[in-house]
């Protein structure tokens, strides 16, 4: 057996154990994309299923996003899943009852889940990625880099339901090596190799410069990963015991105890009433917390559900305000993540983000349209946690054009804008920094400059029902 394989398979058997992935008699399926990543897994699998106890397939998903590309990794998966004599199950975005793969990297994740709860409810006991150590260390500095707690930086999991990470104990170049050992074939996805991709600039100019700082920064990375998983689960443990000591009644918390707690433990107890009704992102965090020490304010969860301080109490609210002169809830704005925000009244605020140059525009018919665009990279470098809310005491806005910054308050008396409307008004803020006024548009400064770039434009549609 040459030396690097036997190397690598020891290290994984030891880590599988180390980390219990498996139990002897499992059904395990290798998802499969036809990389060098997964056909290591496979193989691997495949050369411990003895020791380890388990039964071995394969699933492969195409989601049809690549065309021909798609077709022919799945093709390459087939013929060396039949040359290994490994069962495989290959679904198709749209097909047999899938959801197709639109909406970006998120439909096709979401396609890629549905695929694999069918295979465990169909009998396979644990369903096998392969993420290595690389992929941990490009997950945690893109954690990082958007704003994240502990919970964030603990990474990418070993084992989470029937998920199991059997290569985490391995980086991508160690994986390619045993491929090579074994004389393995892979395929290569192109879109790796674009940098239109956040994560894969981060993969093609972060870690390489890491790795020369440092040859094992890798494997540092995603050892502070297990430190921070490790540190969030205390805290874990410490918010449930904050979170009932403070409860008063059903979706009810007094807000004294929470308030007096220990900064990380409120972030972690708000991390927990997040969670159960939507991604518990760090600005959603941050924004809740904010709400409990000023004792008042609401976080918008979804449509339908808000948690709200007021009146000695934190209450998860699952119905939305009633009422014309309802303010505009308090909600993190991320155009990358999400396109849509509810306004109430039927309107919605629509975000778009596209790769644009923009050439000087002298024509008078284009400066109504311009006002509500504006440099998104401008706006990231100086503002990376934008809310979406209505006004507050405090607000100061830069109307564009003047050059200078005013209180909010006393540019809407110079606009005449009636009393009744001003709190139903959205707003774009950082903190009391106001950068965008539904009907007066970005703040001075943030207009593109005439360089390509990334532009965020803004627009006000109704909704409509289906």
């Amino acid at each position: 057996m040459d030396r690097v394989q036997e190397k690598t398979e020891a290290r994984v058997l030891a880590w599988c154990r180390q980390a219990g992935l498996f139990a002897p008699g499992q059904r395990v399926a290798a998802a499969v994309s036809g990389g060098a990543d997964s056909m290591a897994l496979l193989r691997l699998l495949l050369a411990l299923a003895g020791p380890l106890g388990l039964e071995v397939s394969a699933c492969h998903v195409n989601h049809k996003l690549r065309g021909a590309a798609a077709d022919a990794d799945e093709a390459f998966v087939r013929a060396e899943c039949a040359r290994l004599g490994v069962p495989l199950a290959v679904c198709r975005a749209g097909e047999d009852g899938l959801p197709d793969a639109s909406g970006g990297e998120a439909g096709a994740r979401a396609l890629r889940y549905a695929c694999f709860a069918r295979l465990h409810g169909a009998g396979i006991d644990r369903v096998a990625t392969a993420h290595t150590v690389t992929d941990q260390a490009e997950t945690l500095l893109f954690r990082l880099a958007r704003g994240t707690g502990l919970h964030g930086a603990g990474g990418i999991r070993p084992a989470r339901d029937f998920y199991v990470r059997p290569l985490l104990c391995l980086t991508r170049a160690e994986v390619e090596a045993y491929c090579r050992a074994l004389g393995q074939r892979w395929v290569t996805d192109e879109t790796n190799l674009s940098d239109a991709y956040a994560r894969n600039r981060l993969r093609h100019g972060a870690l390489p410069a890491l790795r020369q700082a440092n040859a094992g920064a890798e494997r540092n990375l995603a050892r502070f990963c297990e430190k921070a998983a490790r540190a969030g689960a205390y805290f874990d443990r410490a918010a449930a015991a904050l979170l009932a000591g403070a409860a008063v009644g059903p979706d009810a918390w007094a807000l004294g105890p929470l308030q007096q707690a220990d900064p990380l433990i409120l972030e972690a107890a708000a991390r927990a009433l997040v969670a159960p009704h939507r991604d518990p992102e760090e600005l959603y965090i941050r924004l809740l917390c904010q709400a409990v020490r000023r004792g008042a304010g609401a976080v918008q969860l979804r449509p339908a559900v808000r948690l709200r301080a007021g009146q000695g109490c934190l209450r998860l609210e699952t119905a939305p305000p009633e009422g014309p002169a309802a303010c505009l809830q308090e909600q993190p704005f991320c155009p990358e993540k999400r396109a849509e925000y509810p306004l109430g009244g039927g309107k919605v605020l629509c975000a778009r983000l596209t790769w644009e140059s923009f050439q000087e525009k002298t024509q008078v018919v284009h400066k109504k349209d311009l006002k509500n665009v504006a440099d998104y990279a401008r706006i990231t470098m100086l503002h990376p946690a934008l809310t979406l809310r209505g006004r507050l005491p405090g607000d100061s806005y830069r109307p564009p054009g003047r050059g200078l910054s005013k209180p909010l308050r006393k540019w809407m008396n110079e606009q005449g804008i009636p009393p009744e409307e001003r709190d139903r008004l959205p707003l774009l803020a950082d903190g009391s920094e106001v950068l965008w006024v539904c009907g007066a548009g970005f703040a001075d400064g943030l207009a593109p400059t005439g360089a390509a770039g990334l532009v965020l434009r803004l627009e006000i549609e109704s909704q409509t029902e289906e």
